[in-house]
């Protein structure tokens, strides 16, 4: 193949491959048991991350703003701060809440600890927690605002203690309710009681209801969170993020809680490291029925490896989504000749240089927009596209077919239940794969076979 074409360079971006700072510190927020998100900032930033979100999940979300006005803009917004958190305490009963500041807010220089201060003083006996987390869009990636929400909790809520050798720490990123609920079985198979932060497995993927709850159930309870100090490891799943930016880190520095970071457990390579990691910290050997999921998962790759041999793919999303993506697709024979991400943390393109299996053709983009991703697509002209909704316009302009992965899903039903992470996940994203290329080549066909 050759050298792929010099990225065009864009005045202004088109289409961003990322959503606001702010979206993803309200996603963690809402993992966290009785917690109501509160953007500190104007109402039309709470209506856009809900919008967002509804679409992706498919469940009621309420986020609460402290509703910025035209003189708030001017002269500060610690009036309207106050008055919306009492307003949230009144009315929601909150456990938590989780306070995250929108562009306005930090532009104009909204001093939070101040306003969090006063309020408490004037309000001395609330008891209620408030975490706060600065997420000015400007700055990162819905990403970038998930982790630093996640730190946040870790950092404000989280106390030392007597050790506890069979509680872990398990943060897994921003990965889909199904992946949360596995990952906790995972977990439970090798004895060990993870606190997984946050976990909105039930609260954005749970039952209906006949009365509406303006606070869902489930959730990690706040009891949880403060014993995090007292665990016997953390693990975390990222391959870009800088130990200042996430909780593993900080908790092994504030309380001796070990920290393993490791690459997001999607493929068998990623999976083993997972499992091995939890068998060191319970002193168990790998499960029987981990072991056969391993060998059906090995099985199925020899049954596809026909169809996949000799493909390409473009792979687009958030970064450490994209970099275990990578990886995974090196590991079943997918060349992959685009990664692009909109986060820019600085340590994408080395984590997925770091991939052994991958060639010198691969283009990677840091903070990308669809522009850009479509024009180095038109130049690689890839079998398959691997990324989340926003890209389906450039799939259908170039006629190449899209699996749906990432952040938002809104084109389709399930995206809270699509499985990615461990043998068993890798299998259901495996099968995916493998049958949208079986269905472009049927459809392509002018027999249209029915065998394979």
């Amino acid at each position: 193949m050759s050298a792929p074409k010099p990225t065009p360079v864009f005045s202004a971006t088109t289409n961003a491959c990322k959503a606001c700072t702010p979206l993803g510190a309200c996603l963690a927020f809402r993992g966290v048991e009785g917690c109501v998100p509160f953007l500190h900032g104007s109402q039309g930033c709470s209506t856009y991350i809900r919008r967002y979100m509804i679409g992706h999940y498919r469940e009621p979300i309420d986020i609460a703003s402290s509703n910025f006005s035209e003189s708030s803009a001017i002269f500060g917004g610690g009036e309207n701060f106050c008055t919306g958190i009492e307003n949230v305490i009144a009315q929601y009963d909150p456990s938590v809440i989780g306070v995250a500041t929108t562009c306005l807010a930090e532009t104009i220089g909204d001093d939070m600890n101040l306003m969090m201060h006063e309020y408490r003083a004037a309000h001395p006996d609330t008891s209620v927690p408030i975490v706060h987390v600065s997420t000015p869009s400007y700055t990162g990636t819905h990403a970038e605002g998930f982790h630093a929400a996640v730190r946040a909790l870790a950092d404000q809520l989280a106390e030392g203690g007597p050790r506890e050798p069979r509680c872990v720490n398990l943060m897994p990123g921003m990965v889909s309710p199904a992946d949360i609920r596995h990952l906790r079985e995972l977990c439970e198979v090798f004895d060990i009681q993870p606190t997984i932060l946050p976990d909105y497995s039930d609260t954005l993927d749970g039952g209906s209801w006949r009365e509406y709850h303006r606070i869902p159930e489930g959730g990690t309870s706040l009891a949880a969170i403060r014993a995090m100090g007292r665990a016997a490891g953390s693990i975390e799943f990222t391959s870009v993020c800088d130990e200042s930016a996430t909780a593993a880190p900080l908790l092994s520095e504030r309380f001796d809680v070990t920290a393993h970071r490791l690459d997001l457990p999607i493929g068998i390579d990623a999976t083993d490291q997972f499992c091995q990691t939890l068998s060191q910290i319970s002193g168990r050997a790998t499960p029987k029925r981990l072991a056969a999921e391993r060998a059906r998962l090995i099985d199925a790759y020899i049954d596809g490896h026909k169809y996949l041999s000799g493909t390409t793919a473009a792979l687009y999303g958030e970064e450490d989504l994209v970099v275990g993506l990578t990886r995974f697709c090196c590991e079943i024979g997918i060349t992959p000749v685009l990664c692009a991400s909109g986060g820019n943390s600085g340590n994408f393109e080395t984590s997925i240089r770091h991939i052994s299996e991958l060639t010198g053709n691969t283009q990677v983009i840091a903070n990308a927009d669809f522009a850009e991703i479509e024009a180095a697509i038109t130049d690689n002209k890839p079998d398959l596209m691997i990324g989340y909704t926003r890209g389906y316009a450039v799939s259908r302009r170039l006629d190449i077919p899209l699996v749906r992965v990432g952040f938002p899903v809104s084109d389709r039903i399930g995206a809270a239940r699509l499985l990615h992470v461990g043998y068993r996940g890798t299998q259901q994203l495996f099968d995916r794969i493998v049958n949208t290329l079986i269905e472009a080549k049927q459809d392509a066909s002018p027999v249209g076979y029915m065998t394979m």
